[in-house]
């Protein structure tokens, strides 16, 4: 390593991934970063969703579609959150040649996005 690697090393962050371990297999962290950007855009989707739930009249109490709406950003939120999270997680696991981190967050976007996606239907039949 020259001394141009190891300053260039010790600059990249965050230093509690970059800081531990060997450099993995380039392809590896290639997969992670794609696994963060899909879990943004499912976060920027969620989001949008949820403005779209807000800006429909479904002829009923505001009170249901808001509800959805919330639930949608929130999830939305949880998701960006999970983003960083995971892919901190998992580069230092590729680093330290640890088993993969699992997704805590998965059953509950899958959970508010049935809950809400049944909910859409239902007022959009007998609303």
């Amino acid at each position: 390593m020259s001394a141009d690697d190891s300053v260039a090393e010790d600059r990249r962050w965050p230093r509690s991934v970059y800081g531990h371990g060997d450099e993995p297999d380039p392809r590896f962290s290639l997969a992670n970063e794609r696994t963060f950007l899909a879990w943004i855009r499912t976060s920027l989707g969620l989001l949008a969703g949820s403005v779209a739930v807000h800006l429909i009249d479904f002829d009923v109490d505001d009170t249901i579609p808001k509800i959805a709406a919330a639930l949608l950003a929130l999830t939305g939120l949880a998701c960006a959150a999970e983003a960083w999270r995971g892919w901190s997680k998992t580069e230092r696991a590729l680093r330290e040649q640890r088993p993969l981190p699992s997704s805590r967050i998965s059953i509950v976007v899958v959970g508010v996005v049935v809950v809400v996606a049944a909910g859409l239907a239902v007022l959009s039949v007998w609303g």
